[in-house]
């Protein structure tokens, strides 16, 4: 359990550059983030493959742009002005690993992205063109967590766009996330100075899109980001209204979240949060912060009304830290699908068991 009574950092510099003030102990920050470290390196995997098909995929970022011609390296880490365009994703083959995937520990992708290119557009014309290819369906509109560049998250959104069945209709919002594993007091500091931003975005895709219609999403200390982004939503257009809300291992104070509950609840269409008992990350920012986060199993989730909690725990642990079920396990993917193209419920999804007036639990299929 990390020392509650650690000394601070010096503010602005992560753990492995920070200066101890009067050779205090390590922060309780940087002792959770170092064991995380331990648990978060992805695995080292052959790069034979033969490049396959590309895709897109639209976003809106507030981070720098750096000056680099490399895409990996096109955006940065420092915060900036909205910025928008389309980061084009290659896909690599990796079907020598096919025989051992089942097998592994942890899922072992059958194929690697890399970012080809990034191509920036004028914002209208990226929302314009995402108008033509939803065809009509409501667009959504994503944020990342904790610990992601941009090279990484752009990656990521790929998969859950694809997992999800949310081509034509995604739109990923990237704030500026050092990517550095020992900065986590740092990214809370962006994540925070982002949710104008993203209350923003919000106003301006509800107000081109139409009441009721966007849908909305945010992964770890990004769903903690939509979340206060929806609050200042409510606080500035009252009559905005809103498609469903998906919160997935949401990294936020849980009672901070049944507070602001009945304040968002009426601008959104339906609340869905994922939780998942194998979610070391969260244990970890449950000791930093000292009180349980959403996205963990055992709070009671009655007293959130009018939120469906899904839990993922009867799910094989397809990832080291079993974090990033949206991106590794296909179940929820597929869970996504129903929930955000089909309009179903809870109840209404396949392979779901009630456990609770508002609780269910997703079982693998068959």
């Amino acid at each position: 359990m990390p020392d509650a009574s650690a000394t601070p950092l010096v503010p602005g510099e992560g753990c492995g550059t920070a200066r101890r003030r009067r050779g205090g102990p390590v922060s309780a920050v940087c002792l959770a983030a170092i064991q995380l470290a331990a648990i978060l390196m992805p695995p080292v995997l052959p790069a034979m493959a033969e490049e396959a098909a590309s895709r897109s995929v639209p976003y809106l970022t507030i981070r720098n742009r750096t000056g680099d011609t490399d895409p990996r390296r096109f955006y940065g880490s420092e915060r900036g002005v909205l910025d928008a365009g389309y980061c084009d994703i290659a896909e690599r083959r990796l079907d020598i690993l096919a025989p051992i995937a089942d097998a592994a520990p942890f899922r072992i992708p059958e194929e690697i992205l890399r970012v080809a290119d990034i191509r920036p557009m004028p914002r209208d014309e990226v929302l314009s063109a995402l108008a033509a290819s939803s065809a009509g369906a409501s667009p959504l509109l994503y944020t990342h967590g904790f610990y992601i560049d941009f090279d990484k998250g752009c990656r990521r959104a790929a998969i859950l766009q694809r997992n999800a069945g949310l081509e034509g209709r995604f739109l990923w919002f990237s704030w500026p996330s050092d990517g550095n594993l020992l900065n986590y007091t740092q990214d809370e500091a962006d994540l925070y100075w982002s949710v104008l931003d993203i209350a923003e975005a919000i106003i301006e895709l509800a107000d081109r899109f139409g009441p009721g219609v966007v849908d909305l999403a945010g992964h770890s200390l990004g769903a903690r980001g939509m979340v206060l982004a929806i609050h200042d939503v409510v606080a500035q257009r009252p009559e905005v209204k809103l498609g469903d809300l998906v919160l997935l291992a949401p990294d936020m104070d849980f009672d901070l979240f049944t507070r602001l509950l009945p304040r968002i609840r009426p601008a959104v269409q339906s609340i869905t949060v994922y939780v998942a008992r194998a979610d070391r990350p969260l244990a970890l920012s449950q000791q930093v912060h000292g009180y349980p986060r959403l996205g963990q199993t055992g709070n009671d989730v009655s007293r959130l009304e009018g939120v469906e909690v899904v839990d993922l725990s009867a799910l094989q642990v397809r990832s080291p830290t079993g974090h990033l079920y949206h991106v590794y396990n296909a179940e929820v993917g597929a869970d996504m699908d129903q929930l955000l193209n089909q309009g179903l419920s809870a109840a209404a999804r396949r392979n779901m068991v009630q456990l609770e007036a508002n609780l269910w639990r997703l079982e693998p299929g068959e």
